[in-house]
């Protein structure tokens, strides 16, 4: 049956009200999971780090379910939103039906943490009655018929109807965020996807060009306040301004992190004098920087850094190796992360520095004396390459030591981290925009059988379940930011959107290529490009197993 032709009577009667009452019932299941969790845990009152180690599948466990429960909450609130604007429309009510049914089903059945490990309840700790809470006639219809194959098929007949719309399905923004949205959709669509496989390709850096023409349109000074050169706007604006440059190519969507750091590390930590030198070169693209904190063998494990950084008269004398250092060469300064006590092992000897360099190219890219370099060779990601970095009496500056102070490098560092998953979240959406792009164009282009691939039911699915997915990463990562605009602490909420969001961006590719089938394959197709990309998500910024580590640990 045509696509078109579909049942059109899918949708659920009195769907608010059936979505609406299911948040209690999950808010307590929730409660009842960290009293389990607490219980395998906590030792003489406080969590065991060794032991939350040791029961890693019942506390990563809970923070997944911690993360299921807080997306349909804010799905919930999209869809109560967008129905008060009345915006609430067929597509939406299918997208927050399938949204539902799907992922219920998933808390009662089994979390996906990743292909191999799924997550039950009874991992957690969680008894048959305290399961059974679910058991409300609202669960019950949800999981049963929430996210069904005449929904999924009757919201890809409306997408491609809708094929022209930047998004599937309202957003929920305000207006100025979606002109934001459109403006940077365009430039995309112009100026970076026609070349962005190129690059890919032949591993060259993005273009300079591309960089002067972001910074006219404010990428860089997004978040920097009006005073030190920036616009001020929300992180809310950075998370659109990165969703749909990362659509474009996840390179130019990653441009701005480093400036994004930067700026947070200074604006957080450094002295008044630091941000008047500082802030305006960033937001203006004067300055490149490129964030210096991995080492060779300390991964996620920053308090174990061994770099040195060693007072010589008023300034610092830098050695030691850094690594999966993105976009080094042709920048202007790094965020150097570097022990300056070395009576330490642990962060609290830490210290950070705005190290300045000469940018290099081609021919020379590390001409700075006391440090050299050398690229990594990547799957993805490739638009700034990647490189291994060797400090050897590197001069730093003692008026370049963040904040004045030494030791504090570690905690400013963490002040970061909520901005930076959020940034990386709405990467991850971006990339599985483009895969869902790139999907739903050659599912209706290429013919099999007689008919377009759009039309065989297991093809559709596939591309219903992109659209449905990355609206509730799209809200979940919303949320954060709003919560960080409002200045209030969100670690745990970042953590949710970049552990989500990245695998549905992974999800998102790897069903794209396999509606290409075989072309999906060879490289010439942009699919093979966008799944390499989609594979880092989960590792930088935070690997999903450290990130559940955290929200697990913050949560109990």
């Amino acid at each position: 049956m045509p696509l078109d032709a579909q049942d059109k009577t899918a949708l659920l009667p009195d769907l608010l009200t059936t979505t609406g009452a299911v948040i209690s019932p999950l808010r307590a299941l929730l409660e009842t999971a960290k009293d389990c969790v607490r219980g395998l845990v906590v030792v003489d009152g406080r969590v065991s780090g060794p032991k939350v180690e040791a029961e890693q599948t019942a506390s990563h466990g809970l923070a997944w379910l911690a993360t299921y429960v807080e997306a349909l909450a804010q799905m919930q609130v999209w869809a109560e939103k967008l129905k008060s604007d009345g915006k609430f429309g067929e597509v939406e009510q299918l997208i927050h039906q399938i949204a539902f049914g799907e992922y219920l089903a998933q808390i009662s059945g089994g979390i996906p943490m990743n292909q191999g490990e799924i997550l039950r309840l009874q991992d957690i700790g969680l008894t048959q009655d305290q399961m059974n809470t679910l058991a409300t006639p609202e669960i019950q219809t949800l999981t049963q018929s929430g996210n069904t194959q005449a929904a999924r098929l009757r919201l890809v007949a409306l997408m491609q109807e809708r094929s022209a719309e930047v998004t599937v399905g309202a957003t929920g923004l305000d207006e100025e965020l979606e002109m934001i949205r459109d403006q940077f959709r365009r430039y995309a669509v112009e100026k970076v996807e026609p070349f962005a496989h190129e690059w890919h390709l032949k591993d060259e850096l993005i273009p300079m060009d591309v960089i002067d023409e972001l910074a006219e349109m404010g990428v860089f000074g997004l978040t920097i306040p009006e005073e030190y050169g920036g616009f001020g706007l929300s992180k809310a604006s950075m998370c659109v301004v990165s969703e749909e440059l990362s659509r474009g190519y996840i390179g130019v969507g990653s441009l701005g992190t480093r400036s994004e750091i930067a700026a947070e590390l200074i604006i957080a930590g450094g002295t008044e004098e630091q941000k008047q030198k500082w802030l305006p070169a960033l937001a203006s693209a004067e300055k490149l920087p490129t964030a210096v904190f991995t080492e060779p063998n300390t991964g996620s494990d920053l308090g174990a850094l061994r770099t040195r950084a060693v007072k010589d008269g008023d300034n610092y004398t830098v050695t030691g190796n850094k690594t999966w250092i993105t976009h080094a060469s042709r920048t202007h300064v790094m965020t150097l992360l570097a022990r300056t006590d070395p009576n330490t092992t642990d962060y609290k000897g830490l210290s950070m520095f705005l190290a300045e360099k000469t940018p290099g190219d081609d021919a020379n890219p590390f001409p700075t004396e006391g440090m050299t370099g050398g690229e990594i060779e990547v799957l993805g990601y490739r638009g700034m390459k990647e490189y291994e970095l060797a400090f050897d009496g590197f001069a730093v500056k003692g008026e370049n030591l963040l904040g004045g102070e030494e030791g504090k490098g570690f905690k400013q560092l963490m002040e970061t981290f909520e901005s930076a998953r959020i940034q990386t979240a709405a990467r991850a959406i971006g990339v599985a925009c483009s895969a869902m792009d790139v999907a739903m164009q050659y599912a209706q282009d290429r013919k099999q059988f007689g008919k377009s691939l759009i039309e065989f039911p297991r093809v559709a699915n596939k591309l219903a379940m992109m659209a449905v997915e990355i609206m509730v990463a799209r809200q979940l990562t919303y949320f954060s930011a709003f919560e960080k605009d409002e200045g209030r602490r969100c670690d745990v909420e970042a953590g949710m959107a970049k552990l989500l969001g990245a695998r549905v961006a992974w999800a998102a590719a790897d069903n794209a290529l396999q509606i290409h089938g075989g072309n999906g394959f060879a490289l010439e197709y942009k699919v093979s490009r966008i799944l390499c990309d989609a594979r880092i998500l989960n590792i930088f910024e935070g690997a999903g197993e450290i990130q559940a580590q955290v929200i697990s640990r913050r949560i109990l």
